[in-house]
């Protein structure tokens, strides 16, 4: 595809895929899209194994990174880590999770012993993020977007000094116009319908919404997010004047994600109803995947979840063993397990290869370009008639 963003980016058709799992990124971008690695719940080791896998496999194609940078929560300011945030959790959220999980028969004793989850809330603040972008900045990324709020100006000007361009995802116009002051050069517009964080803007009133707020510069593009598993979907999108779609649901179901069979095998019996806007994972409203956990926080007389990183200090550890479970064919936990997943769930009803959805997309998005285009054969006598 001929456009400003694939030629600046070296991409054959824009449809950039959002991953926590390496074999995706890879394969979109072998495909002719854009993989963009999402990385947080990675430490600079782990990230550097990872970045040196993909870029193994993908031959010189482009590839990218995703942080969580968010502007405000818990300890922002301070070098504090996880453990010893562990003591912000209040005994009454841990009494609600232990209570939950024993009512579904998964004993609760070793969940925050840290035997579950070895994640560091540290590197999504400036200082831990430079961190991590020193590991990325030795390997040929691309882009590198921030999933949550204006990207720190410092890490801007150093991407922008290797060449990098710089994204962000955005739910609102308000926001929007705060990247581009801040010197972003792609904007991802995420409707509701969107998997994990997201605002409550619908896409197809946010897209040109956010596309008329940042006419006036120049170098921004604008890429579609939320509830996008289609290449009609994307057709939609491109013909409101969308530069490409940023996707990350729709992998989800792959044969090559990371998600745990039992989710995996929710989300292909579910319809686009059975996905919720929560608080409960991380303290800021995610779309996920309905299940007893959800319900659960969402009941009368739950505890309001905690802000951002303590909620999900809280709750990682027990959702990772009700995976473990799950997997191992628990049924308490089969009730309790769900992931970040957006609205299009209802149109993921098959498992598929990475590589041909991204075909699909292709075909699907061809076809819809070819009917739009028929709409207008017959009326274009007529209006340059009138003209």
């Amino acid at each position: 595809m001929n456009s400003r963003l694939c030629r600046k980016l070296g991409i054959e058709f824009p449809l950039f895929a959002f991953s926590h799992c390496r074999d995706v990124v890879a394969e979109v971008t072998n495909a002719g899209g854009f993989g963009v690695l999402g990385a947080v719940g990675l430490n600079p080791e782990k990230l550097a194994v990872e970045l040196n896998w993909i870029n193994e496999r993908v031959n010189g194609k482009p590839f990218g990174i995703d942080l969580l940078i968010p502007q405000n929560m818990v300890g922002k300011d301070s070098d504090s880590d996880d453990a010893e945030l562990q003591g912000s959790v209040p005994e009454e959220h841990r009494k609600f999770v232990a209570n939950l999980l024993e009512r579904h028969g998964i004993d609760s004793s070793d969940v925050w012993t840290g035997k579950y989850d070895d994640r560091d809330s540290s590197f999504m603040r400036e200082s831990g993020a430079a961190k991590m972008l020193e590991i990325a900045f030795q390997y040929p990324i691309k882009m590198f977007v921030n999933a949550l709020g204006v990207p720190p100006a410092s890490i801007i000007s150093e991407a922008h000094s290797r060449g990098i361009v710089v994204g962000a995802l955005t739910g609102s116009r308000r926001h929007a116009v705060k990247h581009a002051q801040a010197g972003v050069d792609v904007l991802v517009a995420a409707g509701g319908e969107a998997g994990g964080h997201c605002g409550e803007i619908s896409t197809m009133v946010l897209v040109p919404e956010v596309i008329e707020a940042v006419q006036d510069y120049d170098n921004i593009d604008v890429l579609a997010a939320g509830g996008i598993a289609t290449g009609r979907q994307m057709a939609a999108c491109m013909a409101m004047g969308a530069a490409g779609v940023w996707c990350g649901s729709v992998w989800l179901t792959t044969t090559e994600a990371e998600t745990t069979p039992a989710v995996k095998e929710k989300m292909l019996k579910a319809f686009s109803a059975n996905t919720v806007r929560s608080r409960s994972r991380t303290g800021k409203p995610t779309r996920q995947l309905q299940s007893a956990w959800s319900d659960a926080w969402g009941a009368k007389g739950a505890p309001d979840p905690l802000p951002m990183p303590l909620q999900g200090i809280l709750t990682r550890p027990a959702m990772a063993k009700v995976d473990k479970l799950a997997e191992a064919g628990h049924e308490g936990a089969k009730q309790i397990a769900a992931y970040f997943v957006g609205q299009c769930v209802g149109l993921m009803n098959t498992e598929q290869s990475v590589r041909s959805v991204v075909y699909d997309f292709m075909k699907d998005y061809a076809e819809a370009v070819e009917r739009l285009s028929a709409t207008l054969a017959d009326q274009v006598p007529a209006v340059a008639h009138h003209g």
